[in-house]
């Protein structure tokens, strides 16, 4: 049932969404170099690694200078349609390809990168029991201004509690969520943050 939401779901969002995609691609291009669509190696379901696309909201390279993949509000990295894109989770639409091809869900935790997994506990590797979601339980109660253990466990709780019920509730708050845009950057108590040398 699950799977069948999520290609309903994907399957007309794909299709309304193409002219509005193929738009901002356009006023990416335009504002600044490089390609309009974003991609990076996430970790899914039991930890297989894939590529999740996402329309671009920073300068080429942003990954490599300043904070890295650490994101603030404000950041400069951060380009003006890029601030706008990232206010509605427009920059997110491209994510619904990855649910078609199977690799992610509507609803399921935020897929993360290697280095993030590799710090996880033997619990914490529970988060990767399900396919990662477009949003889920920690993305509806604070998104990345939830300091990084929270968000974990609040996904953690999703795998052992999840139904249909529940998505349907997430997804009615996520609609919430985006028009008030709260949540979108991790601030001084949230997010991950990486692991020190030395």
């Amino acid at each position: 049932m699950k799977r069948l939401l999520d290609l309903a779901i994907a399957a007309a969002g794909s299709v309304l969404t193409a002219p509005v995609i193929a738009l901002i691609a356009l006023a990416i291009r335009i504002e600044s170099p490089g390609h309009p669509l974003y991609r990076q190696a996430r970790v899914g379901q039991h930890g297989r690694q894939f590529s999740i696309y996402k329309l671009r909201t920073m300068v080429r390279g942003a990954e490599f200078t300043g904070a890295g993949l650490a994101i603030q509000e404000g950041d400069d990295r951060i380009t003006r349609l890029g601030t706008v894109l990232r206010r509605y989770s427009l920059d997110e639409l491209p994510n619904l390809w990855n649910v078609l091809r199977g690799e992610m869900s509507i609803v399921g935790p935020r897929p993360t990168i290697q280095v993030q997994v590799d710090q996880y506990t033997p619990r914490q590797r529970g988060r990767l029991a399900v396919k990662p979601g477009i949003t889920g339980w920690a993305q509806v109660n604070g998104r990345a201004s939830l300091p990084w253990r929270e968000r974990i466990e609040l996904d953690l709780w999703y795998v052992e509690h999840q139904s249909l019920w529940l998505d349907l509730q997430i997804l009615a708050r996520t609609v919430r969520l985006v028009l008030g845009g709260h949540g979108l950057y991790k601030g001084e108590r949230g997010g991950w943050h990486p692991p020190t040398s030395g």
